[in-house]
């Protein structure tokens, strides 16, 4: 008698495995600002295709990526991408802080002077010099009432891929932290948006 269904390692095809999705650990160097808008487009993007940690932890960038690294090691296996997110500002180590990210292959995304570039970047094309204290004006002439504690995606969405237009015509590498303005946050958001 036939049986009715093959056995296994029968030379039978199987149907279609599903692959699992890319997952990314982003560790971001404020407690807010940035955590909270890359929650909000991870969200709003609903993306099968990645599935998506954010973390937050106020340091300065070569802490962040050393944070970034010990996350990943409890987690084996478990991120096939790390970013950090971080500000230059006023921090002396940036450039040290790329140069560990580079050995313990983990990406960055490097905001000049600060996330608040990224974000005046979906109002306007700003591209001359500017220090944080004069960006914060800017973003309350395009969000009025803007606090970097509360940030509401919903106000940023619609023009996410402008921003990143605008932020490769800043610095097209978006690995060139050195530069005022400049920003590789759309390297991430990229990333976030694609399988």
């Amino acid at each position: 008698m036939a049986r009715p269904f093959p056995r296994e390692g029968s030379g039978r095809r199987r149907g279609p495995v599903r692959r699992s999705a890319r997952t990314m650990l982003i560790v971001c160097g404020s407690k807010e600002t940035e955590r909270q808008y890359l929650q909000g487009l991870r969200d709003h993007l609903r993306n099968p295709a990645v599935s998506v940690v954010v973390r937050g932890k106020a340091c300065s960038p070569t802490q962040l990526i050393t944070y970034a690294s010990g996350q990943r090691d409890l987690n084996p296996g478990g991120y096939d991408e790390v970013w950090c997110v971080f500000d230059v500002d006023d921090y002396i180590d940036v450039s040290d802080a790329a140069l560990a990210a580079r050995r313990k292959d983990i990406r960055i995304a490097v905001s000049n002077p600060c996330f608040e570039l990224w974000l005046l970047l979906h109002f306007t094309d700003h591209r001359a010099h500017i220090g944080t204290k004069k960006l914060l004006p800017l973003m309350e002439k395009h969000v009025p009432g803007y606090d970097k504690t509360r940030i509401d995606f919903r106000k940023y969405r619609d023009e996410t891929g402008l921003a990143a237009q605008r932020a490769r015509g800043l610095e097209p590498t978006g690995e060139e932290h050195g530069r005022n303005p400049s920003t590789g946050v759309w390297r991430l958001t990229d990333r976030m948006a694609n399988p």
